[in-house]
């Protein structure tokens, strides 16, 4: 698995991007609760069209000179991105019809088993056993945390498994695109495509539906700034400095946030096994983090070399210098 060089700089900037990315799981967990009680005053296809065509307006005021200067390339980029989110928004939006939200919820989370695979076949990115383990654990957390009761829905579980599929790739291109042009352009064009096609689908089952309540344009404004604007744009920025694979283990605390808003604003109640669930997530990322630290110690106890107290170390002869030197080009 791909990680950043650049020494003790590289890897502060990787906690950053990686303390960026739970922060943008924790705006998208409190969707949950805000978006849930929007959608009862406008259709859920209005909701994502004036969210996202708001996000991306917003963008459009400090990075418009830069979206001018992007070349074709990275239009065909950030409309690929655009056509992913849209893609997994939707194909989320409409499967919950057909199937339960626990269901749902679990089935978007096995993104984080999805973007792993599609790393290694996409990007060529091995990951490591310890990773997958990782993986697992968060899955399994994820299965208890939804209180996922295993009836099956044929048609809304497939759609929301696209969806799940869509959201791995959208982090994959990300990974594949975001070093290569400007972090704001691309996400100004991802979310205005996300836009434009929300809004032809809702154009085409029913209208437009503009909101009534107060508390309706209170969601969307959060949601476009917040939870779309700058979330895309910390993650985007993100990836510049951390793995696709890291981003999706990080990025399935969101249903733990989601959780703790529920109970927090709604009054939600997890079960003993719904908190059992989050807390194996939460060890799973810790898990992958700390698994990283120390097999950077154990790195760097291995290569140390010995010294004595108060003697200076006796230079190596030139053989054995010789043969160092070898042994390092080899590494």
């Amino acid at each position: 698995m791909r990680t950043p060089s650049g020494g003790q700089a590289g890897t502060r900037s990787r906690r950053v991007a990686e303390l960026g990315l739970v922060g943008v799981a924790l705006c998208f967990g409190l969707t949950f609760t805000v978006t849930q009680d929007a959608i009862r005053d406008v259709p859920p296809w209005s909701f994502i069209a004036l969210r996202f065509l708001s996000a991306a307006a917003v963008l459009l005021v400090p990075y418009g000179r830069d979206l001018r200067r992007l070349p074709a390339a990275g239009w065909r980029a950030g409309l690929t991105l655009g056509a992913l989110l849209t893609a997994g928004y939707g194909l989320q939006t409409v499967g919950l019809a057909y199937t339960t939200a626990s269901n749902s919820g679990f089935i978007t989370g096995l993104s984080v088993v999805f973007t792993p695979i599609l790393a290694w076949l996409v990007l060529r990115q091995a990951v490591s056993g310890r990773v997958w383990v990782c993986i697992a654990l968060a899955a399994c957390g994820l299965l208890l945390l939804s209180g996922f009761g295993g009836a099956w829905s044929p048609v809304g579980d497939a759609l929301t498994l696209g969806c799940s599929l869509g959201f791995a790739a959208h982090i994959i291109v990300t990974d594949r695109t975001i070093r290569r042009f400007p972090v704001g352009s691309m996400v100004v064009v991802q979310l205005g495509v996300c836009g434009i096609a929300a809004l032809a689908v809702a154009s085409a089952t029913g209208g437009l539906v503009t909101p009534t309540a107060t508390d309706t344009w209170w969601a969307i404004a959060f949601t476009a700034v917040v939870a779309s604007a700058l979330a895309y744009f910390v993650q985007s920025y993100a990836q510049r400095h951390t793995s696709p694979v890291r981003t999706s283990l990080l990025l399935t605390t969101e249903p733990v946030f989601a959780g703790l808003f529920g109970f927090w604003l709604a009054g939600d109640r997890l079960t003993v096994v719904g908190w059992s669930g989050a807390a194996l997530m939460l060890l799973a990322v810790l898990a992958a983090e700390n698994g990283g630290a120390s097999a950077r110690l154990l790195h760097a106890l291995r290569t140390r070399r010995p010294t004595v107290r108060g003697r200076t170390p006796e230079p190596a002869s030139r053989s054995e210098s010789s043969q160092d030197a070898g042994g390092a080009a080899r590494r």
